[in-house]
């Protein structure tokens, strides 16, 4: 079992950073990537960006009880209708908001051997697919909430 990498929290600037492309897809992502997804797990999340655990790259991984999707290089290709749900972040303890996000999504990403994917997702997939690519933006949920509360815990 993999270490569970630190989650940085709101006002750490690699949160706010365009994240660089990857280019490469070597042992160092593999293992960020095994990182990502334990913390993820570990912290009782459904997805993860690399700038939450302080790496400034294009990689997500999301799982919303349909096994983990690990995408490398993520973009929405297609969206459509929209669909209002409240959202919490990993990196924003305490704080939940409503976000008013596409109710699907199709995603193209690479995977960890480099081959070309495709994800279709709607409801709470579709909602945690945008959530954390938007994190590969420097953008966070409580930029798109319509309303923010404290979260019950």
């Amino acid at each position: 079992m993999m270490a569970a990498l630190k989650i940085v929290e709101l006002g750490e600037p690699v949160l706010r950073q365009q994240c660089r492309k990857v280019t490469v897809i070597n042992k160092k992502i593999k293992k960020l990537l095994d990182g990502m997804r334990e913390t993820m797990y570990r912290s009782n999340g459904v997805g993860l960006a690399a700038p939450q655990v302080g790496v400034s790259k294009r990689i997500v991984v999301v799982d919303v009880g349909k096994g983990v999707w690990e995408l490398i290089n993520p973009e929405i290709v297609f969206q459509e209708g929209e669909e209002m749900g409240v959202e919490g972040c990993l990196s924003i303890p305490g704080v939940a908001g409503e976000v008013n996000r596409a109710a699907r999504v199709r995603v193209r990403a690479l995977d960890r051997q480099g081959r070309q994917q495709v994800i279709t997702a709607e409801g709470l997939g579709a909602r945690a697919l945008q959530h954390e690519i938007d994190h590969l933006d420097g953008i966070l949920f409580i930029d798109r909430a319509v309303k923010i509360g404290r979260q019950e815990s």
